[in-house]
Formats: structure tokens, C-alpha cells, sequence
């Protein structure tokens, strides 16, 4: 059990809520146990009680009472978390001490939870504290968040911001009536694509079924979701699509697909199973969606930039063998 100890709040964190500050402060505390320690006034800002919306600014003195933190929140020494900071020292595609950027592979999560011990942002943040098993491959300071998601099993560019001010620009860039990023996908299709460029919007609802199963629905009570899909190659067993995302709802790209009539091979929530064990058969075994490229404005110099991370060579293998024409995409 720890003792009472006072949390000095930086540049970091300066403008975020209570509780998601005490979530990151405190790993492997329950979130029913950080809400009841603030609603007894156990935790305390400048000597004063608080909510989990309160707000912090620099300089607030947080009060953390004694509190028992799982020994199993301890990553530093978690042999498949070491291997996997080892992997993606060598997936960064840009970093500086505003932005990360990285080529996730596929099957690995961007972060820990429903089971999972650790993804992409735990790994980051053990390279980031400097521990004593890993050389830090990265510059810039240790504060480290996504600032937005991929499937596990999608891979490509995954943006991450290394300080708050940058984490709220960039996700301003993407969301809202002032969107300016813009995010590209590759995407295998089932089937002939008909005609040019189409653009999808309809409403996405996160929905759970009666087996605990989490999906995406369209649903006049969701979320305005929109996408254009542009063909690159086509044959009567798949088509190659670039697939822009004009919002960002989760499983958009995949759903948008569905809506189609299209579903992307290997998609075993939403697509086809018989086309599944077609694409099987060519030796695909992931889902065939790469985020292949992404551009933003740099939060601090405002300077345009695109990054772009190349189709994986399984993939560029997968659509050569069914004698789709990937040479516009080689190296996007």
C-alpha cells in the first residue's frame, strides 16, 4: 500500500478531466475504485474537493490517497511487450518532439485491454521511460497518446502526439467542422467494382449483440459516417480500392464496404465467407486493409505534411497473384 503522495500538474496535462488523469496516473486501479476516491474526497485539488470533470491547470497540487496498485500493471518486464518496443523500432516513420508517426503491422492492438496485456502505445511508453531492458530508439519527451485507433488486425500509418497542446490539435485536424486531415486505405473488395468513384454516408451505431459480440451497425440513431471509394484495379474475384475517410467512425472503412455490396477480404466480423476462403486460398490470412497514407498540418509549425507507409509485401504478393495491376500503389 502506498503512501499519501501530491502530484504537481504539468504542461502535459494542463486542461484534462480528473479522473482520465488519475486512469493514467494510477495503472491497474479499477475505474469503480478512482470514481469512489473522488466522490469521498480522497483525492483533492489544492486541498480542495473535486469532481471527475474537474479540469487541471499547471501548477494544481493533486491530493492521491494511499492506494494498492496491481502488481500485474507493471509492463517493464513483460517479455512480449519488450519484443514487440523491439519490433516497432524499426516501423517509425517520423517522429520529432510533437508527432510520432509508425507503420503498425497487422495483428498487434494500438493499446492493452479485452484480455490483451499490451499494444502499440504500452510498448511506445516503455521505450519512452527509458527502461533498463530496452535502448530508447525515439526522440522527445516520455508523454506519449494516440491520437487515433486502428483495428488489430488493419495495418499502416498510426499517428501518435507526444504532448497534449499536440494531441488537441491534431485531433481538431481530424474531427469536427474543421477537419483538414485527410486518411487513405488500401482495400481488396469482393468482387467486380462497378463504376468510378462512389461516396458512402449513412449513420453508424456501435451495437452489441445477444452473444456479447461488439458490432457496427447502420442505424438512423448513429453517427453520421462518410467515405469515397475509388477504384485502382479490378477482376471478377476482387477489386483494389483506395478508400477515403471523410470522418472517423470505428469500423467505418469495413462497414462502408458492406454497404456496398463489396465486403474486404478477410474481414471475419463483417464480410464474406465464402470469399474469405477464396482470398484463403491465395494465401491471405489478415484482413486486407493498410492505412497507406495520412496527411496533417504539424501541430506546432503548421507546415503541411504526408506521410504514406508502403502496402505490405504479402499484400502486394496477394493482389500480383490474382493479376490486379498494384503498380500505380508500389511504394503508397
Amino acid at each position: 500500500m502506498s503512501e499519501v503522495r501530491y502530484v504537481e500538474v504539468e504542461t502535459n496535462h494542463s486542461g484534462q478531466r480528473l479522473d482520465n488523469f488519475l486512469k493514467t496516473l494510477l495503472k491497474g486501479v479499477p475505474s469503480s475504485r478512482i470514481y469512489r476516491i473522488i466522490r469521498k474526497g480522497e483525492v483533492r485539488i489544492n486541498q480542495g474537493r473535486a469532481q471527475p470533470s474537474s479540469r487541471l491547470q499547471i501548477g494544481d497540487m493533486v491530493r492521491i490517497p494511499p492506494i494498492r496498485q496491481s502488481k500485474s500493471s507493471d509492463l517493464s518486464t513483460n517479455p512480449l511487450l519488450i519484443r514487440l518496443a523491439q519490433c516497432l523500432k524499426s516501423q517509425v516513420i517520423f517522429d520529432d518532439d510533437a508527432i510520432l508517426i509508425i507503420n503498425k503491422p497487422a495483428g498487434i492492438a494500438v493499446h492493452g485491454g479485452s484480455g490483451l496485456q499490451g499494444g502499440v502505445i504500452e510498448a511506445l511508453r516503455l521505450q519512452a521511460a527509458d527502461s533498463p531492458l530496452l535502448a530508447p530508439p525515439f526522440v522527445g519527451p516520455a508523454y506519449l497518446e494516440l491520437v487515433h485507433r486502428l483495428d488489430r488486425q488493419t495495418s499502416g500509418c498510426l499517428l501518435l502526439a507526444r504532448s497534449r497542446a499536440a494531441l488537441l490539435n491534431l485531433q481538431q485536424q481530424m474531427g469536427g467542422s474543421k477537419r483538414s486531415a485527410t486518411k487513405h486505405y488500401l482495400a481488396l473488395l469482393q468482387g467486380c467494382w462497378q463504376g468510378g468513384d462512389r461516396r458512402v454516408s449513412c449513420r453508424l451505431r456501435k451495437n452489441q449483440l445477444l452473444s456479447g459480440e461488439r458490432m457496427v451497425i447502420v442505424s438512423d440513431a448513429g453517427k453520421i459516417a462518410e467515405s469515397l471509394f475509388s477504384p485502382i484495379s479490378c477482376s471478377d474475384i476482387g477489386s483494389l480500392v483506395r478508400i477515403e475517410l471523410l470522418s472517423g467512425r470505428t469500423h467505418q472503412a469495413r462497414v462502408h464496404a458492406v454497404v456496398c455490396g463489396a465486403p474486404i477480404a478477410g474481414d471475419e466480423k463483417y464480410g464474406n465467407h465464402d470469399f474469405n476462403c477464396l482470398m484463403q486460398g491465395y494465401g491471405l490470412h489478415r484482413l486486407f486493409l493498410h492505412a497507406s497514407s495520412i496527411h496533417i498540418r504539424h501541430p506546432v509549425t503548421g507546415k503541411s505534411m504526408h506521410f504514406q507507409a508502403p502496402l505490405p509485401t504479402e499484400l502486394q504478393h496477394l493482389i500480383t497473384a490474382m493479376g490486379l495491376d498494384c503498380s500505380a500503389i508500389m511504394g503508397h
